[in-house]
């Protein structure tokens, strides 16, 4: 095993002016000593782990990492700017970077090293020694954890007494075992504490007792699971220090994770959550308080986090048995495991989007498949196939038309858990478990009194609502292990049976009907200006909230066992306009590939798939490197299709499947010929645009290890939206 950073992934002099370059500098560095196989493809799974969250930190610091397919052996490459580069970080651009490439396959004592260097990170000392080194060999030794020879560099490149390079990667595996020492169960937080060490084997049941320190246990996680998680685990654990606070923290990385002894959790005062991932056994840590946030508040203001703990555990702020978390850092609104309601500063309208997509991603599975097997129903046994009997009752294995009705039948069945599946997971979304019985019950009620999709979205707001609301009344410890199983659900339920039953079911079903009968009555005009809006928004995002919005509309249409003509007329619309960006980004990597990079005209090859399935999200790789020139293009060919498939009167009773159920469409042909007007449209705008722009200054220079000479440089890119 080879050292981990050489003297020859080491540039002192890093004269990039923009992130993507500055990436690529390195990553030729990291491909000319054979640790990278593919350039291209490994920078673009760098830039797809940066779309996630930017990875610039407080202090001038930039860590772009990943793990690829594309990477031979963990490796470090370090570079210094004296310019500095935006990396995102709130404080401004980072002058020392480090690219971290860790292989799909990684083991456990290579990410342990890996999680050193993170944890070191945080140590001032060690970054203003970075930026005093005078040469490449220096910088490599103090990265490795080798003391320097006092000369400004390390003669050799390893210190006395290491002989070969195996031996030079384990000289930092030690400190790296002790700085993840936190994460193993150990109660000890560091060699400082000695005086503090002792009292957290007492019996104390709270910190007021005298000589008693608070404690706080918490957990990170970051989607790489590489370097943020192990960051922010040693800036909680050093502001612990300085405020004379025991922490002990459980890091959930990619090596995977040690849980926390038992008996430290419960002598906890107080839990902390830093996490973009979702934490794993979370009620572990159920009924203490506890402050749920994003992995870089603690890695940027880890004092506030103590803070906040300690003041909500004053004032006796606790998360109910088996909703660990389900009060947020607001100490009201709150967030969950998978879809947390918002960060701390985001405001209501954001957080309600959180939670209406967290229903509405849970709902799609069942609508896809319904729908499937109702449109295979149909395509089998004709539109008569609805009036079918039972096949309980009838039957026979060798005549299509059971087959067809049993295809139609099962699709009803998985049609029917919508509305229920839809309230359910947005009561999810915002109180956890918690609110998933009283969501589903409220689900269906809202279909007992016809009040439809809009009755489900009501029906979980207010589940999640009550839920919430229930879980910030004070309980006696006693008590709080009834909580999710007996009281929660019993109170939650009633109340919301109560108002979906008495209060405003019957509003919302009235409501419900008058959108079907608008729905029903469009014609002309008004139809094609509604299927050019839906191909607008399906193409805004790609998959984001606002296609999900025009998706859901469409599915609710459909989510009948008789839909209206306009119900499937709006439905094969969303579909066909949601299948022109990747399709036009597929074609357009074809007639022009000079305008791509390898990375984009190799994602274009698979787009051709992508967009004849219908999964929008083939064109994301175009939209984050250059969205100023692919989402409008995107939007006007999409909007073009939409209105198209509505003027030819093209129905869909699928609501997925893409040119695979072709067959199931009304008007098919002309549906096609729709589909590819808005590709055209857009592959023709996106080569105009692209050929319009004009390469940055200094483009053509690159570093060593050669690119190719086909793609733009990465200074002529537009920035990924955050």
């Amino acid at each position: 095993m080879s050292e981990m950073i050489t003297a020859d992934l080491v540039d002192l002099d890093l004269s990039a002016d923009s992130k993507e370059a500055a990436a690529r500098a390195l990553a030729e560095r990291m491909v000319a000593l054979g640790r990278v196989t593919d350039l291209d493809g490994f920078l673009a799974d760098v830039a797809a782990r940066e779309a996630q969250m930017p990875t610039g930190l407080d202090g001038g610091i930039g860590i772009p990492h990943c793990r690829s397919e594309h990477v031979t052996e963990p490796t470090l490459a370090f570079g210094r700017s004296a310019a500095g580069i935006d990396f995102g970080a709130a404080d401004g651009p980072a002058d020392l970077i480090f690219l971290i490439a860790a292989p799909a396959g990684a083991d456990d004592a290579h990410l342990t090293i890996l999680s050193s260097l993170a944890r070191q990170l945080m140590n001032a000392e060690f970054t203003d020694a970075l930026r005093a080194a005078a040469d490449a060999d220096a910088a490599a030794a103090l990265i490795r954890g080798e003391e320097p020879d006092g000369t400004g560099g390390v003669p050799g490149g390893v210190p006395e007494g290491i002989e070969d390079s195996e031996d030079s990667v384990d000289s930092v595996a030690v400190p790296a075992a002790a700085s993840a020492g936190a994460a193993t169960g150990s109660p000890d937080v560091g060699p400082e504490e000695g005086p503090e060490e002792g009292s957290r084997n007492g019996t104390d049941d709270g910190p007021a007792e005298r000589g008693r320190p608070f404690r706080v246990v918490a957990v990170t996680s970051c989607p790489t699971g590489i370097a943020h998680t192990y960051m922010a685990a040693e800036s909680l654990e050093k502001a612990g220090r300085e405020a004379g606070v025991e922490v002990v923290v459980e890091t959930q990385g990619s090596a995977g994770f040690t849980r926390l002894d038992p008996a430290v959790i419960e002598a906890a005062d107080g839990v902390i959550f830093a996490h973009d991932v979702p934490v794993r056994d979370k009620d572990r840590f159920a009924g203490k308080p506890t402050v749920d946030t994003g992995v870089k508040a603690a890695i940027n203001r880890p004092g506030e986090l103590i803070d906040e703990v300690r003041g909500k555990a004053a004032r006796g702020e606790v998360t109910a048995a088996g909703a660990a978390g389900a009060a947020g850092t607001d100490g009201a609104s709150g967030t969950t495991p998978v879809e947390r309601g918002g960060k701390p500063g985001e405001g209501y309208g954001t957080k309600l989007r959180v939670w209406l997509m967290s229903g509405v991603s849970y709902m799609v599975p069942f609508v896809a498949a319904g729908g499937l097997l109702i449109a295979l129903g149909f395509a089998i046994g004709g539109y008569e196939i609805n009036k079918a009997p039972s096949v309980m009752d009838h039957f026979v294995w060798s005549q299509a038309d059971s087959w067809a009705a049993l295809l139609f039948q099962v699709g009803g069945v998985a049609f029917a858990f919508l509305v229920p599946v839809l309230a359910g997971y947005i009561a999810y979304g915002m109180a956890d478990r918690p609110g998933l019985v009283p969501g589903f019950v409220g689900g269906s009620i809202a279909l007992t009194v016809n009040a439809g999709f809009l009755g489900g979205l009501a029906a979980g707001l207010i589940s999640g609502a009550v839920v919430m609301a229930i879980q910030r009344v004070r309980i006696p410890a006693a008590l709080r292990g009834i909580m999710p199983v007996v009281v929660i659900p019993l109170i939650s339920s009633a109340v919301v049976g109560f108002l979906m039953f008495v209060v405003i079911g019957k509003p919302i079903a009235s409501a419900q009907k008058a959108m079907t009968d608008w729905l029903s009555g469009l014609s002309g005009a008004n139809a094609v200006l509604l299927g050019a809006l839906l191909g607008l928004m399906m193409c805004f995002d790609l998959g984001g909230p606002v296609n999900k919005v025009a998706y859901a509309f469409a599915t609710a249409g459909i989510a009948v066992a008789d839909p209206s003509d306009s119900a499937m007329k709006i439905m094969a619309a969303v579909m066909a306009a949601g299948m022109v960006p990747p399709l036009a980004m597929a074609l357009a990597t074809t007639v022009r590939g000079k305008l791509f990079n390898a990375a984009e005209r190799e994602n274009g090859k698979a787009a051709w798939v992508l967009g004849a399935s219908f999964i929008s999200e083939g064109a994301i790789p175009f939209a984050a490197a250059d969205p100023l020139r692919v989402i409008p293009s995107s939007m006007v060919g999409g909007a073009l299709t939409g209105a198209l498939s509505m003027a030819f009167g093209a129905t869909l009773r699928a609501p997925h499947g893409g040119i695979f159920v072709v067959p199931l469409i009304g008007n098919p042909l002309l549906y096609l010929v729709a589909i590819a007007a808005g590709v055209c449209v857009t592959t023709a705008l996106v080569i105009v645009l692209k050929g319009l722009r004009k390469p940055a200054p200094g483009a053509v220079a690159q570093g060593p290890g050669g690119t190719d000479p086909s793609a733009p440089s990465p200074e002529a890119k537009q920035p990924v939206a955050a």
